[in-house]
């Protein structure tokens, strides 16, 4: 059974959400003409940099908690990764938006967003030789500055809070892939490639990488409500 604990991972984080989808408060489904083309869109773009970077061996996969289907160089269980968990998480930013009507961070998020980009590009140049820490830092401060162009301070202040807030799940499940709780990791690093630094078995690339997941995912979405928004009111 231990050859399906990635997939059981993945099946774990959906089952919740999707059952929930149709409670008549949040009534999440009725986003899912935004939602999905958010993840076709940057699952698109975060498989193509997985597909790079495990054939540079900047990170690999442990075939014995694999099912052993892959698509490319890529296990199945990972590329339903990046449609499972973007759908999974953004039910937790609707649930918090619907729950917490005040936007508690929006006086804070321009410093915030700023601060955060002048350390992951600083961090990002200085540590060039390393390929997940440079491209992630800069791939993530370079999504946060479009972002910021895009929506200004509109959305990043429950961005952040719904970023903490997704933490709890996101160390549940990738401490589960890291090896947290298993002889061997589902999910392994290069740590030449990287700084070498972890919380818990996790390393600290991974928690920016989750926002630059996460950013790409709402920023997309939240685009398309916005357009139907305005079509519907000039319809």
């Amino acid at each position: 059974m231990e050859n399906y604990l990635y997939l059981i991972l993945d099946i774990a984080t959906l089952l919740f959400p999707l059952l929930w989808s149709f409670e008549s408060k949040v009534s999440y489904y009725k986003k899912w003409f935004a939602l999905f083309p958010a993840i076709l869109i940057t699952s698109f773009v975060f498989l193509l940099w997985d597909e790079w970077f495990t054939g540079l061996g900047v990170w690999g996969f442990n075939p014995r908690y694999l099912t052993g289907i892959y698509l490319g160089s890529l296990p199945l269980e990972e590329c339903l990764f990046f449609l499972i968990v973007p759908f999974s998480t953004i039910f937790i930013y609707e649930i918090l938006q619907y729950y917490l009507k005040k936007d508690y961070l929006v006086y804070q998020s321009k410093f915030l967003t700023i601060t955060l980009i002048a350390i992951l590009v600083n961090i990002g140049l200085f540590n060039i030789d390393k390929w997940y820490t440079s491209v992630n830092f800069l791939f993530v401060a370079s999504v946060l500055v479009l972002h910021y162009y895009i929506f200004g301070t509109r959305i990043l202040g429950r961005f952040y809070l719904f970023y903490l807030v997704h933490l709890i799940p996101f160390i549940l499940f990738n401490g589960a892939l890291t090896g947290a709780f298993t002889p061997e990791p589902v999910v392994f690093y290069d740590n030449a490639e990287n700084l070498s630094l972890r919380i818990f078995t996790i390393p600290v690339e991974d928690f920016v990488y989750s926002m630059g997941l996460m950013l790409m995912n709402i920023s997309i979405y939240e685009k398309i409500k916005i357009r139907k928004t305005i079509a519907s009111s000039a319809g």
